[in-house]
């Protein structure tokens, strides 16, 4: 009885090794595919008001590509502060994203952190969505199917990208400034939106310094700047967020739903800042897939 144990612990033991050899190869095989490619410097020959040549001057575009492409794009904006660029807002989606056929591109902008005040960093956005925008073909994208998403702080700049965009003009010697920078549709998660009413302290003086006039606070403060034909846009939050008050998206949705712009609000009850981070069961991305399919985003 002995040696029959001894033979089925071994066999038992290669089985299992065999099985772990086999996830580790599907775990790089998913990596591969959802790996980004070389990152894209979004102004080759500087950006505008650039402080420096370092990596923290030189915001960059990184294309996410699915296998199967539907023709249809995302601009993804991480949030951090604009302190910083939180990496779990930025590959980790663009690989969900691939996985329903979208082509992402994610946003490495410029920030306050590193001396840049608004709007340094809707320059970026906006370079970036036409950078996008120029190059659909070569990329089997449609060019009027490109949307933006955005997290926290990366919210806030998907909120003046479609509210403000003539703030981030730039001219340039890619001619990029003839293509739309108007984004299809707008996805804000937990969004920074207001810098009045109850504005997060850290992005505010990030973006805006702290000393900050009152035409430049109400230029940044969203919800004042929505106006009639916008594109649609998911708005989603949690009641329980304490970083970044729910009273952000709810004053967002009023002022979308005044201005007859097109939008769905979800509030959900649970869950702190970051909530819904990729790898967690939570609804919000069947909420948002259901309604990018009535948008024709996905199938």
């Amino acid at each position: 009885m002995r040696i029959i144990h001894s033979g089925f612990y071994r066999y038992a033991c290669m089985a299992y090794a065999g099985i772990l050899v086999i996830v580790a190869l599907l775990l790089v095989s998913l990596s591969a595919l959802h790996a980004g490619e070389p990152p894209i410097t979004l102004w080759p020959h500087g950006a505008p008001g650039a402080l420096g040549t370092t990596a923290k001057d030189i915001p960059t575009l990184t294309p996410h590509f699915p296998v199967r492409t539907n023709g249809t794009a995302m601009l993804l904006i991480p949030g951090g502060s604009y302190s910083g660029i939180y990496e779990g807002q930025g590959a980790p989606f663009a690989g969900w994203l691939n996985e329903q056929g979208i082509t992402v591109f994610v946003l490495r902008y410029r920030l306050g952190s590193a001396g840049y005040r608004y709007p340094a960093q809707l320059q970026d956005a906006v370079q970036a969505m036409r950078y996008v925008r120029k190059n659909a073909v070569q990329w089997n994208i449609t060019t009027n199917r490109i949307g933006v998403m955005g997290f926290s702080a990366g919210g806030h700049l998907v909120s003046t990208l479609i509210n403000r965009p003539e703030d981030g003009e730039v001219a340039s010697p890619e001619n990029v400034e003839r293509m739309s920078a108007r984004p299809d549709l707008a996805i804000l998660c937990y969004p920074v939106i207001s810098m009045t009413t109850k504005p997060h302290v850290a992005s505010r003086q990030n973006l805006i310094g702290t000393s900050p006039g009152d035409e430049l606070i109400r230029k940044t403060s969203s919800e004042l700047q929505v106006r009639a034909g916008l594109p649609p846009c998911f708005v989603w939050h949690t009641g329980e967020d304490k970083m970044v008050p729910v009273d952000h998206s709810l004053l967002f949705a009023a002022a979308l739903h005044q201005k007859g712009v097109p939008h769905e609000l979800h509030i959900y009850q649970r869950g702190d800042h970051g909530t819904g981070l990729m790898g967690t069961d939570h609804p919000w991305m069947r909420d948002l897939l259901f309604w990018l399919r009535g948008q024709g985003f996905v199938e």
